[in-house]
C-alpha cells in the first residue's frame, strides 16, 4: 500500500493540494497495458518503489509485508536468502501451486522476487480478482503481481545513483530452553509412578555443577551488506538504465551465508515515427552456504555438559542421561574447525530476458507488438561430510552428493492494441495470441568413502563403485507448453462509466486430450460519480467511484504427465542377484481436466478534502471447482493413487485500505500515514466422493485447508477428579497432572461417561486468522524524516512445534534439555504444563500435540528509519542531485501477542510444517515455528546518492 494516492513526491503532494485537484491521474499497470486509477474497474493495488525500499532488505517480499490489503506474505524460512510465501485472497488449490504469477516489465518470470532488486522497481502492481487477472489465464488464477523496473527518460542527461546500507543483525530472541539448575531439578522430579528413581540420571559427561549456555556458544551477531549503482539517461530517440548491484548476509548460525551478484540493463530505442524496440535484462548469480546447518540439535543439548575437556580442547562427543545419548557438539567453534571436511553449498546463475518491437500501424491508434521472454536458470548444489564429522562414530564413513537443476523457459506474445478516443468516448482494445514452454531438468548422486577431503563432491568417481547412488526417482525431465488467445476491450464514457470484458482461452500440454483447452470470460464495470454534474458542488468529495466484477480464471494445477500416470521402480533379489522391479505408483487419468475459479468483487474507490485522503473498501468471494487432488486406491487396484478434478473450495472476504496526509507543511512538520485491514474466510465446500473428511490430508468440509485435526486441551488432571479412572484409565498416580483434553461421548443414566476418551474426541481446528493488516506512518520536518512499516493479525492458531511432540524439546523427562515451561507438581497444581515423567506416550507426554497450539494475534513493527536528506542548496557545489543518510532498525517491537509474552520468541512463523523438526507431525503447507534460525534483530545505516 502506498503512502500517498499518487505515489508522487511530497512537494508534488502538495502542490495538487494547494490547486485542489479533484482526479488522481495516476496511472497504473494493468496487464498489456496501462489505465488511469481512475478508470480501473478491477481490484489492483499498487506500491510505489520508494515506499519499498523504505525497507531495506534482500528480498522485496519482506518490504511487501503490510503494505497491501488481501496479500499475505509469511515466512517460509529464517535463512538467508530464503524465499517467502505469498497469497492473494487466500488458498485455492489443495495440491497445486497457490502461489501468485510474476510478471516482469510484461512477461511472465520465472524466478521470485528475491531475485530482484528493491533499487530497480518503480511500482509493483497486484491484481487481485477475475476482472483484473483473466487477461492472463491459467497463469493468474493466484493472482499477479506486476514488477516495473526502472528506464531512462527520453532526453535525459546521464544520472548515476549509489544505493548502499550495512548493518549487524542481532539475536530477537533465545529459544526459552532450561538452564542447568532448571534442568537438574526437571530431571530429578521425572520419576516414574511408584518409583523414587528419576527416568534418566546423569551421563558421563553431565554434573550438575555445571551451566552451559550452548546457544551462545553458536550464535554469533552477523553482519549484512548492500550495495547497487547505476546510471540512466536518454536521448530524443531512446533511454537506457544500467545498474549492478552486490548483496552479503551472513547468518548468526556458523558456516551459513548468501551471496548475491546482480546485472540489470534496459534500453528503448525509438526508430523513426513508427518503429520502436527494446530489450530488458536481468541476470544473477547466487551462493547460499551452510544451509545444511541447523540449531535443532543445540536446543537440545543438557546444560550439565561442559563443552570443553580438562585440558581446554573443545569436546566434539558427549555423552547424556545416564550413557543412552550420544551427540556430536555443534559448537560455533566445532563448526569452524572443520574447514574442508564440510561444505553445503548451493551456487545458482540465473538470466531473464525480455525483448519486444513494437510498429504504429496505418490506422490511427493502431500498433503491433511482438514480445519475447528467454530465460535460463541453473543451480547447482554439493554437500560433503569427512569421515566421522556429525557422527558418535570417529572412523564413520565420509559422504557427498551433488545435484544439478535447470530451467528453459520462453514466452512468444502476439498483441494488437487499439487505443483511441472520440469526444466523451474513450477505447482501448487489446488482442493476444502467445505461446509459452517451460523445460526442467533435474539429476542428483551421492558417494560415500570418498578417498580424501579435498575431493568434497566435485569427483565423486573417486569413490568405489559400489559407493555411488544413482536413483531413477533422484533424475527427472519434464517439458510442458501453453497456447493462449485472448481478447480485452475498455470502454469509458465521459469519464463517468467504466467497462472492461475479457475472454481468455488457455491450451495446456499438462492436461488430458479432449480437455486441454478451456476458455473463460471476465467482466468489470464502474461508475465515477464524482464527475456527475450533482456533484460538482460538494467540493469536500474528490473521488467516489463503484466497481463490480464477475470473471472466472483456471489453474493447470497438476504435474506434467500425470494424465499418463506414474510407475515407479524398487530394488529387489531374485534368488542371489539384485534386480530393479517396476510398480504401478499413480493411475492414468484420460479426463484429468482444469481446476476454475469464478470470482464476484465488488468496491468503491474515494478521495475526500483535495485528495489528502484516499481509500478503497471491496467485498470478494471466489468459489475453486474440480479441484485437482491426488485421492489413494484399494491396493487390489495395483494403483497407489489418481489425479482428478473432485473438490471445491470457498474465499470470502473485505478489505479495506486508507491513505491520508494528516498535516501538509513543507516548511516544518508534516505526517502522512496509511493502514489496510482485511479478512479471509476460506473453507472446503467438498471432496471426492461426497466424503466429509480426508483426515490422513487434514481437509474437512466446511473447514479451511490448513485446519488441525487433534485433542483439545481442557487443563491437567488433579487429584479426585470425577471419572478419571473412565475417561484416562490408568492409576491416580500416573494420571493425575497429566493432560485432560476433552470428552465428547455420551453419558450414562447416572453421569458417568460411556466410555474412554479415544480418537474419536479429535477435534478440527482452524488456524486462519479473524482478520490482519498492515500500516505506515512517514514523519518529516525540514531535511528529517522518520518513518515505520508495521504489520498486526488477530486470532488464529499458531503452531509452536518446540511446546508439542514434534520437536522432541518439550518431553518433560529429563532426557534432553526441556523448553522452560511452568509443569505441574504437588505444589503447583494450577500449572499448564504436565508432571514430568508421568504418563507418557513413547518419549512425550500423552496428547503434549495439544500444548502447541497458541493465539497467533500480534502486533509488531517491521521498520523504524530515520533519515536526513542533506540541504540541495549544499549540494549545488558539489553537482549533486539528491543525498540522503538514514539509519533502519529492522524488527524492534512486538506487542499483544500472547506467544511472544509466553516464550519471548518472535510470533511469526519460520517453518514449513514438515521441516526443522525431530518427526513430522504437520502438512508441509503449515507454517510453524520450528527449530530454525532464530529471528534477528538488525540495525542498519544507508545512503542514497544520485549525481
Amino acid at each position: 500500500m502506498a503512502l500517498l494516492p499518487s505515489g508522487l513526491a511530497y512537494s508534488q503532494v502538495k502542490k495538487d493540494t494547494v490547486t485542489k485537484e479533484k482526479k488522481i491521474e495516476e496511472v497504473v499497470m494493468i496487464g498489456y497495458g496501462t489505465q488511469r486509477k481512475e478508470a480501473v474497474t478491477g481490484s489492483v493495488a499498487t506500491v510505489k518503489g520508494d515506499a519499498l525500499r523504505e525497507v531495506p532488505s534482500a528480498n522485496i517480499t519482506q518490504a511487501l509485508q503490510g503494505r497491501t490489503a488481501g496479500v499475505d506474505i509469511s515466512q517460509t524460512s529464517t535463512k538467508p536468502g530464503a524465499a517467502m510465501q505469498i497469497r492473494i485472497r487466500g488458498t485455492r488449490s489443495l495440491t497445486g501451486d497457490n502461489n501468485p504469477l510474476i510478471v516482469l516489465d510484461g512477461i511472465p518470470f520465472v524466478g521470485s522476487l528475491g531475485d530482484i532488486s528493491s533499487s530497480d522497481i518503480k511500482s509493483i502492481d497486484i491484481l487481485k480478482d477475475a476482472s483484473a487477472t483473466a487477461i492472463y489465464g491459467s497463469r493468474g488464477a493466484n493472482g499477479v503481481i506486476l514488477v516495473t523496473t526502472n528506464r531512462g527518460t527520453k532526453g535525459q542527461k546521464p544520472r548515476f545513483t549509489y544505493n548502499t546500507f550495512t548493518g549487524v543483525q542481532t539475536l530477537f530472541s533465545k529459544y526459552p530452553m532450561m538452564d542447568g539448575p532448571q534442568f537438574a531439578q526437571l530431571r530429578a522430579y521425572a520419576t516414574p509412578a511408584g518409583n523414587s528413581t528419576p527416568l534418566y540420571s546423569n551421563g558421563a559427561d553431565e554434573s550438575n555443577s555445571t551451566n552451559t549456555d550452548w546457544q551462545s556458544l553458536y550464535y554469533k551477531p552477523a553482519m549484512m551488506t548492500s550495495h547497487d549503482i547505476g546510471v540512466s539517461g536518454g536521448t530524443e530517440g531512446g533511454n537506457y538504465n544500467v545498474g549492478l548491484s552486490y548483496y552479503k548476509q551472513n547468518a548468526l548460525v556458523p558456516l551459513q551465508s548468501y551471496e548475491r551478484f546482480a546485472l540489470r540493463a534496459a534500453v528503448d530505442q525509438q526508430v523513426g515515427k513508427m518503429f520502436r524496440f527494446g530489450f530488458t535484462t536481468n541476470t544473477n548469480y547466487a551462493i547460499s552456504e551452510g544451509n545444511g546447518v541447523s540449531p535443532g540439535a543445540v536446543l537440545g543439548y543438557s546444560p550439565l555438559v561442559n563443552p570443553y575437556n580438562a585440558d581446554g580442547t573443545p569436546k566434539t562427543i558427549m555423552t547424556t542421561a545416564g550413557g543412552i545419548d550420544q551427540s556430536w557438539i555443534y559448537t560455533r567453534q566445532n563448526l569452524e574447525a572443520l574447514r574442508d571436511k564440510y561444505v553445503d553449498e548451493s551456487k545458482a546463475f540465473a538470466s531473464y530476458n525480455n525483448l519486444y518491437g513494437e510498429v504504429n500501424l496505418p490506422l490511427n491508434g493502431l500498433k503491433y507488438r511482438l514480445n519475447v521472454g528467454l530465460d535460463y536458470r541453473t543451480a547447482n548444489n554439493g554437500n560433503y561430510t569427512g569421515v566421522g564429522v556429525f557422527s558418535t562414530n570417529p572412523s564413520a564413513p565420509s559422504a557427498a552428493g551433488r545435484g544439478n537443476n535447470q530451467t528453459y523457459h520462453w514466452v512468444l506474445e502476439n498483441l494488437l492494441t487499439y487505443d483511441r478516443t472520440f469526444g466523451k468516448h474513450k477505447i482501448n482494445a487489446v488482442g493476444l495470441y502467445s505461446a509459452e514452454g517451460n523445460r526442467l531438468i533435474s539429476s542428483y548422486m551421492s558417494a560415500k568413502n570418498v578417498p580424501a577431503d579435498f575431493f568434497q563432491y566435485y569427483n565423486l568417481g573417486q569413490s568405489p563403485q559400489a559407493d555411488i547412488t544413482v536413483r531413477p526417482e533422484d533424475q527427472s525431465y519434464s517439458q510442458t507448453g501453453l497456447l493462449s488467445a485472448m481478447g480485452r476491450v475498455m470502454y469509458t464514457f465521459d469519464n463517468k462509466y467504466m467497462l472492461t470484458a475479457t475472454l481468455r482461452a488457455d491450451g495446456s500440454s499438462r492436461l488430458a486430450p479432449g480437455n486441454k483447452w478451456h476458455t473463460y470470460p471476465a467482466i468489470s464495470v464502474g461508475w465515477n460519480v464524482t464527475n456527475e454534474s450533482f456533484m460538482q458542488n460538494i467540493k469536500a468529495l474528490n473521488l467516489l467511484k463503484f466497481r463490480a466484477g464477475w470473471g472466472q480464471t483456471s489453474n493447470q494445477a497438476v504435474n506434467p504427465y500425470s494424465t499418463m500416470g506414474r510407475m515407479n521402480v524398487a530394488p529387489y533379489n531374485f534368488g542371489g542377484t539384485g534386480s530393479t522391479g517396476v510398480y504401478g505408483d499413480q493411475a492414468p487419468n484420460p479426463g484429468l481436466g482444469w481446476e476454475y475459479s469464478k470470482t464476484q468483487n465488488y468496491g468503491v474507490d474515494f478521495g475526500l478534502f483535495g485528495n489528502r485522503l484516499t481509500g478503497s473498501a471491496e467485498y470478494y468471494k471466489t468459489n475453486t471447482v474440480d479441484l485437482l487432488t491426488q485421492k489413494s486406491l484399494a491396493p487390489s487396484s495395483g494403483w497407489g493413487s489418481i489425479v482428478q478434478n473432485v473438490a471445491e473450495t470457498e474465499n470470502k472476504g473485505f478489505e479495506v485500505s486508507l491513505n491520508g496526509l494528516i498535516l501538509d507543511n513543507p516548511d516544518g512538520f508534516s505526517w502522512e500515514a496509511g493502514v489496510n485491514f482485511y479478512t479471509n474466510r476460506n473453507k472446503i465446500l467438498s471432496l471426492a466422493s461426497g466424503t466429509q473428511r480426508d483426515v490422513n490430508n487434514l481437509w474437512f468440509v466446511g473447514h479451511n485447508i490448513n485446519s488441525l485435526y487433534d485433542y483439545q486441551y481442557v487443563g491437567l488432571w488433579q487429584a479426585g477428579d470425577p471419572y478419571q479412572n473412565i475417561l484416562e484409565p490408568g492409576t491416580a498416580a500416573d494420571v493425575v497432572g497429566s493432560i485432560k483434553v476433552l470428552y465428547t461421548g455420551g453419558y450414562n443414566a447416572d453421569g458417568s461417561p460411556m466410555r474412554a476418551i479415544n480418537a474419536d474426541d479429535r477435534q478440527i481446528f482452524d488456524t486462519a486468522p479473524k482478520f490482519q493488516g498492515g500500516f505506515n506512518m512517514r514523519f518529516s520536518y525540514k531535511n528529517f524524516e522518520l518513518s515505520t512499516v508495521g504489520a498486526f493479525q488477530q486470532g488464529g492458531i499458531l503452531v509452536s512445534t518446540l511446546y508439542g511432540s514434534a520437536s522432541y524439546l518439550n518431553r518433560l523427562t529429563g532426557r534432553g534439555n526441556n523448553v522452560d515451561v511452568d509443569y505441574w507438581t504437588e505444589n503447583n497444581t494450577d500449572a499448564y504444563f504436565p508432571r514430568p515423567g508421568r504418563h507418557l506416550s513413547g518419549d512425550n507426554p500423552k496428547y503434549s500435540s495439544t500444548l502447541a497450539m497458541f493465539d497467533a494475534s500480534y502486533l509488531k513493527l517491521r521498520t523504524i528509519t530515520l533519515g536526513y536528506n542533506i540541504d540541495k542548496e549544499f549540494l549545488k557545489d558539489f553537482k549533486i542531485n539528491s543525498f540522503r543518510i538514514y539509519f533502519t532498525v529492522t524488527n524492534p517491537l512486538v506487542l499483544f501477542s500472547p506467544y511472544h509474552k509466553f516464550s519471548g520468541m518472535d510470533p511469526e512463523p519460520n517453518s514449513l510444517g514438515n521441516e526443522n523438526q525431530a518427526v513430522s507431525g504437520y502438512q508441509s503447507r503449515q507454517l510453524v515455528i520450528g527449530t530454525n534460525n532464530p529471528s534477528t534483530r538488525n540495525y542498519l545505516m544507508g545512503l542514497n546518492l544520485t549525481f
